[in-house]
């Protein structure tokens, strides 16, 4: 396989961690509360579309994506309500460094388009799960720079 460029690495990153939040969200179904359920299926399906939509710009580009990994270590353990949401929004904070990575990156128009949209997805995502957590203000204001 020959070397990426910088736009489509980025891309491959993304989808691994698109792949990681799939599983994740998993995770999060399984402790969350229920009264969340429809949240939470909501966004684990905005995920796995994003993955797709990402397999398919891989795909547009000639390039073989990678495949996910057979499991995934989440950061914490979480065994109630209160850490499934942390991992959510941490999720969506992983997600928004990915994307912000393919949008400084990106070389074509709709390859921006794309990371711009996850981008501000994941920071809607991540701010609504910060207010469950009761972190105000919720939102992030540069969403996806990475932590200094």
């Amino acid at each position: 396989m020959s070397e990426l460029g910088p736009e489509q690495q980025a891309l491959v990153d993304a989808l691994n961690v698109e792949f990681a939040a799939v599983f994740a969200y998993g995770v999060v179904a399984a402790f969350s509360n229920p009264t969340r359920d429809p949240m939470v299926a909501q966004y684990a399906a905005e995920h796995r579309a994003r993955r797709d939509g990402t397999i398919d710009a891989l795909t547009a580009a000639s390039v073989t994506s990678p495949e996910p990994a057979a499991g995934y270590t989440v950061p914490f353990p979480v065994t109630d309500a209160v850490a499934a949401a942390r991992l959510a929004a941490q999720v969506e904070d992983d997600c928004a460094v990915a994307w912000r990575s393919v949008v400084e990156r990106s070389q074509s128009g709709a390859t921006r388009d794309l990371a711009i949209v996850a981008l501000t997805d994941s920071a809607r995502r991540g701010s609504a799960w910060r207010a469950i957590l009761g972190i105000f203000p919720s939102t992030v204001a540069f969403p996806g720079q990475p932590a200094p």
